[in-house]
């Protein structure tokens, strides 16, 4: 059995389907239309919805795409949908403001912009328009062209209380009264188990191996979506409150296996602006404020972003399995296309950056057909120690040129001990190609893959290496 508000009706559910999407219970046993699917992918943003949850003794308010998001996802928080902001005949200010700029065309994009609006306003006040582009960058409208929508976003910002502020101490204890210390369990046809400690994860992990573990969800509920398949068995992990911790000391970063990327970027912004500059190219604000690195990491795809920048910094893993744990390198991980060394019931608990490995040089760059919400054509993640001008250690990652991500080691080799000037980066991009032999598919053949790769370490040598004036470099656009 689950327990969640809809807005401010409890739910208890203990009938539905574990593989059951929140956009397809609501639309189906709810009857609220208002969020649409579009593209079941989580792309679009149409089916856009807000999942608050108690942070201390505050309500926070995140966007979710509810057409990818499991209805075991829902156990303990509050469910708003668009049809929950108006009162009566009086407008949401953030629908109201859609209204006064005619934002709004043919429809079906609009409720997923207002509940984007809502989480914006409870999240911002007077966000600036870089900070409205990035949170709205998950929505797409075919109409408007958005400069209405920009203006509506804008225009709704501010200080004021609306219902659900009045509300927060009720909701708050409404909540908080529905945590429950046991496992729970969603049942019918298939089954969820829903553990709150680790403890109890690594017990009902062990007792079910052949479960799949729910984190964000954001790549295992396409499976459902888009590949049609049933999951027998979840184990979901959203109330594991101690796989949500970020631990920064002077000697680690330890980030919880469970900590959302939009919890990691907050953290790491200052301790490395490259990785958290490129967690804001990590799909959408909706995907990150649910998915979690961990889970980017266990899903061992090869054009994953989270992957090459922590090979670079010479991560590893927290692994438990019952009442043992290890510790595991990054680059012992990746075995081959989406297999990785985890054992038969073994969960990745942790990530570990040791802060010393880290370089103030530290670079990634993420090349894409587009800006925003988009995967990777190849990755890149460069972190190289120079002193005097020398380089004393390389450590060059890549995503989207092998089956896994991997470091480039002759590449390393080559770099190691070197000046970092043109010459230098000459024999490194050699080196770089005997690394790997890229595979090609739709976004790009193998030797393109392998030129925008060698264009990464020049660029690299441009922004930190010996001043040139004779090296052309040739471009190639995101």
């Amino acid at each position: 059995m689950i327990q969640f508000l809809l807005n401010q009706t409890l739910k208890t559910l203990d009938d539905v389907d574990p593989n059951t999407t929140v956009l397809n219970w609501l639309r189906g046993s709810e009857h609220r239309c208002g969020s649409k699917e579009g593209c079941a992918s989580g792309d679009c943003g149409a089916c856009t919805v807000v999942l608050g949850q108690v942070d201390g003794d505050k309500m926070r308010y995140d966007t979710a795409n509810s057409c990818i998001t499991l209805i075991s996802q829902l156990d303990g928080k509050q469910l708003l949908t668009v049809e929950d902001l108006s009162e009566g005949d009086k407008l949401h200010p953030v629908q109201q403001a859609m209204v006064d700029c005619h934002a709004s065309q043919c429809g079906f994009c609009t409720p997923g912009f207002v509940m984007s609006g809502f989480a914006l306003q409870k999240n911002t006040r007077d966000p600036q328009h870089h900070e409205i582009e990035k949170h709205l960058a998950g929505n797409l409208c075919r109409c408007t062209g958005y400069r209405p929508i920009m203006q509506a976003m804008q225009q709704s910002s501010g200080e004021y209380a609306d219902q659900f502020t009045c509300a927060e101490p009720q909701t708050v204890a409404r909540l908080k009264s529905l945590q429950q210390p046991q496992v729970a369990e969603l049942i019918k046809a298939n089954r969820c188990l829903l553990p709150k400690t680790v403890q109890q994860l690594a017990s009902v992990y062990q007792q079910h191996p052949h479960a799949r573990l729910l984190a964000g969800g954001t790549d295992l509920a396409l499976t459902i979506t888009q590949q049609f398949q049933t999951l027998p068995l979840i184990i979901a992990l959203h109330q594991v409150d101690e796989l949500k911790m970020i631990t920064v000391t002077d000697s680690h970063i330890r980030i919880g296996a469970m900590a959302t990327l939009q919890a990691c970027q907050d953290v790491i912004q200052p301790l490395l602006p490259a990785f958290a500059q490129m967690l804001d190219r990590f799909a959408s604000t909706q995907i990150r404020n649910h998915a979690t690195l961990a889970g980017n990491l266990a899903n061992a795809s090869p054009i994953g972003d989270g992957a090459p920048m922590l090979l670079a910094l010479g991560a590893s893993l927290e692994l438990r399995c019952g009442e043992a744990t290890r510790v595991l390198p990054l680059d012992e991980f990746f075995l081959s296309y989406r297999k990785t060394a985890l054992q038969a019931g073994e969960f990745i608990s942790a990530v570990l950056i040791e802060r010393e490995a880290i370089s103030p040089t530290f670079n990634a760059w993420k090349i894409s057909k587009r800006m925003d919400d988009d995967i990777s054509t190849v990755f890149g993640a460069f972190n190289l120690h120079v002193k005097d001008g020398i380089v004393g250690s390389a450590k060059l990652a890549f995503g989207g040129m092998a089956a896994i991500p991997a470091r480039a080691k002759s590449a390393e080799l080559a770099l190691t001990g070197k000046p970092l000037n043109e010459q230098t980066i000459e024999l490194t991009r050699e080196a770089l190609a005997t690394d790997f032999q890229p595979l090609t598919d739709f976004r790009g053949s193998g030797a393109y893959r392998l030129k925008l790769a060698q264009n990464l370490l020049r660029r690299l040598m441009l922004q930190h290496g010996e001043p040139t004036h004779a090296l052309e470099v040739q471009h190639y656009v995101n």
